[in-house]
């Protein structure tokens, strides 16, 4: 097989964070012996269901954020944080079948008062900053400085905590490694490094936790990363460890697909995933790999209540 091109990585990582996404959402809260007993052989299949009791290959909050965000990048053209917080509200109003309440009251404290940030909060160190910001990634590629500023502008308009802004950038980091090709040592290098800095991160041995801290959202998926050799294998270690298992199976899809390529994803799975899903993922890989590099800026202006219009996005 010829190696993946910057498409096929591109395209692998948003179809790989989708489909782990509908994957872990079946098993999500339950735990690795529930899922065990349930699923003999183990939870392979997109089969809807879950306490959301969604359809067969839809998807959750993780993707849908993802998507609104990579619409307001098309829409701006650009880095335009008031286009990303628009997105955002058009995406809650569009009655979504889930919302974490950190992105809940991120989203209805701009819309009450038009701020773009939210106040540092020791509840802020969730996971659900780092699950959207796959967009970011591929629109900011070899850009590693808006990568930065972008990623915690976007980060902060819900999650506002340091341990929060240090996952997005680094999955954000690897996952732009490997969107260029680069190999695993290198991503052991970016993870060492950032570990050196919050030795919370460290994930070997692997402490066993897999709630929605984003402590425990790391750990989670770089041991399965790195300890896996397909989209497929890393995908179904960690959605069988249940927990969040939406988030960190989208995550690690993200970096599995980023690294073996679309090529790699099992062709039941491209199946089953919703095709509206599938459809706006394959329009919006391209789009954002046509962007102009590096990404052009427009300044953040707090926003007058009256003033706000969402962004019209697709649940």
């Amino acid at each position: 097989m010829p190696a993946p091109t910057l498409h096929d990585r591109a395209l692998g990582a948003y179809l790989g964070f989708a489909i782990g996404d509908a994957l872990g959402a079946t098993v999500e809260f339950m735990t690795a012996a529930e899922i065990a007993h349930a699923y003999k052989g183990g939870h392979r299949n997109l089969t809807g269901g879950g306490w959301l009791r969604l359809k067969p290959g839809k998807v959750t909050d993780d993707t849908q954020m993802s998507l609104a965000l990579g619409d307001a990048l098309l829409a701006a053209r650009g880095w335009d944080m008031n286009m990303v917080a628009a997105a955002f509200v058009g995406w809650m109003r569009s009655r979504p079948p889930d919302i974490g309440n950190t992105c809940r009251r991120g989203i209805r404290r701009y819309m009450l008062d038009g701020t773009l940030a939210a106040q540092p909060a020791e509840d802020s160190a969730g996971n659900g900053a780092a699950m959207r910001n796959l967009p970011l990634a591929i629109a900011t590629l070899g850009s590693p400085g808006l990568l930065e500023s972008c990623s915690v502008a976007q980060a902060h308009f819900t999650h506002n905590h340091p341990l929060s802004d240090a996952a997005t950038l680094l999955l954000g980091r690897l996952t732009q490694i490997l969107l260029h090709g680069g190999s695993l040592g290198d991503c052991r290098r970016c993870a060492s490094a950032a570990i050196a800095q919050h030795p919370k991160f460290q994930f070997e041995p692997w402490p066993g936790n897999t709630s929605g801290y984003i402590v425990d959202t790391v750990q989670t998926v770089l041991h399965a990363f790195f300890r896996n050799d397909s989209v497929e294998s890393c995908i179904l270690d960690v959605v069988n460890r249940g927990g969040d298992a939406d988030t960190a199976g989208a995550i690690v899809g993200q970096l599995a697909g980023a690294r073996y390529g679309v090529q790699d994803i099992p062709a039941r799975w491209h199946k089953q995933l919703d095709r509206g899903i599938v459809d706006r993922i394959l329009r919006q890989t391209s789009a954002l790999l046509a962007l102009p590099r590096p990404l052009p800026l427009r300044p953040p202006a707090a926003a007058h209540p009256k003033t706000i219009r969402p962004l019209a996005t697709a649940a």
